[in-house]
């Protein structure tokens, strides 16, 4: 864990917890995940076993019960000791939300009793309605974790016009090994096709309009808003580990030529006070965002238009900020970080990654921009 990190204050005991038993594990197992392209099984037992791929699985299909801030803090100190594992853990629990829009026995055996889910909600594949289903065939790209999943979700253009998502057994789905990327290198995030695959009603979510059975207040929680926050956590917990191992680096390292330490020069302390202060800020808008959220929620009100904006964007900042202190603290680190043992080599390659992912890209500011601006803009995606 870094010496002090943003997401410290929402982290709960238990979680910090469960955390600290799979620390070892995660960071032990980290380069062997980056070899595999996807988690060790060890990584994943371990990660299953504390409930830290579950941990917004709904309380009414055996859910742990957690915050939703306390779920995300989660995240981030898992990424602090792997990117990877910490994505994984985010995908598999922010897709357990969906587990609130099926039946309750259809929730239990399929969300409930999963080590791992996982999947894409664009809805990339096509379908038809048949009795009792839809027939579905397509191929989805950034499948993350699904080796590791026991169920799979996908998002299908019905031949109707409505937009669906189904949820299907791993053993129904074809991974295709495509992920050989600049970085999270050891999420796995394969493409995936489904072919000619009969999936029943009750296995079968509208993308549009769908009211929730759970009565869990987490799944009316705006999910893409959610999802936006996971990834921003995500980046973090990443960013985090940049600091903490600059820190130490500052404290240990002199440059060449000459005698005094990193820590010592002028420059180097401003950078990381300045990096520190980037991270406190842009994490603390984003759990503060998340619990705003929650409270109304909470009190039987419906997230505003106004608050999901405020979530995405505190997301997509969060997630400049985090790449732009890796990148300080990659050129703090001076030679030390080119090597590929260098773990600030490891985050800067995976904080140019995560800020492609279509939550938290740089043109999402453009539709949020709309809203302040007060002009027409499609907020299904917000």
């Amino acid at each position: 864990m870094v010496a002090h990190a943003s997401f410290d204050e929402w982290l709960t005991e238990d979680l910090s917890d469960a955390v600290n038993r799979v620390a070892s594990t995660v960071r032990n197992n980290a380069d062997d995940a980056e070899n595999l392209r996807r988690l060790s099984a060890s990584t994943v037992e371990c990660l299953s076993a504390e409930g830290l791929l579950a941990l917004l699985l709904p309380d009414d299909v055996g859910g742990p019960g957690h915050l939703p801030t306390a779920a995300l803090s989660a995240m981030s100190a898992i990424a602090a000791h792997d990117g990877a594992a910490g994505w994984c853990s985010m995908i598999s629990s922010t897709t357990c939300l969906l587990a609130g829009f099926l039946d309750t026995a259809t929730a239990q055996t399929t969300f409930g009793e999963a080590a791992a889910v996982g999947g894409v909600f664009a809805p990339n594949g096509t379908g038809r309605r048949i009795d009792g289903g839809v027939l579905v065939s397509g191929g989805w790209q950034w499948g993350s974790g699904l080796h590791h999943c026991d169920w799979i979700v996908a998002g299908v253009a019905l031949d109707d016009g409505d937009r669906v998502t189904i949820v299907v057994p791993k053993e129904e789905v074809t991974l295709h090994d495509t992920w050989q990327t600049v970085g999270m290198r050891g999420t796995g995030s394969v493409d995936f096709t489904i072919d000619n695959v009969v999936v029943p009603d009750t296995r079968v979510i509208p993308q549009i309009g769908a009211e929730p059975i759970s009565s869990d207040p987490l799944v009316r929680l705006p999910n893409f808003s959610i999802l936006g926050a996971g990834v921003a956590a995500v980046a973090l917990g990443v960013a985090e580990r940049a600091w903490s191992e600059a820190v130490i680096l500052a404290n240990e390292r002199s440059p060449q030529f000459s005698r005094r330490l990193l820590s010592q020069q002028a420059s180097v302390q401003a950078t990381i006070a300045r990096s520190r202060s980037r991270l406190d800020a842009a994490g603390g808008e984003l759990f503060r965002s998340v619990e705003r959220a929650y409270q109304m929620v909470l009190g039987g009100e419906k997230v505003p238009v106004s608050s999901r904006v405020r979530i995405r964007g505190a997301a997509a900042h969060t997630v400049e900020e985090s790449s732009l202190v890796a990148n300080e603290m990659f050129r703090l680190a001076g030679g030390a970080a080119v090597y590929d043992s260098s773990v600030l080599g490891r985050c800067l390659r995976n904080l140019s990654v995560i800020p492609q992912h279509i939550m938290v890209a740089p043109r999402l500011f453009e539709s949020l921009g709309r809203h302040h601006l007060g002009l027409e803009f499609d907020s299904a995606m917000i």
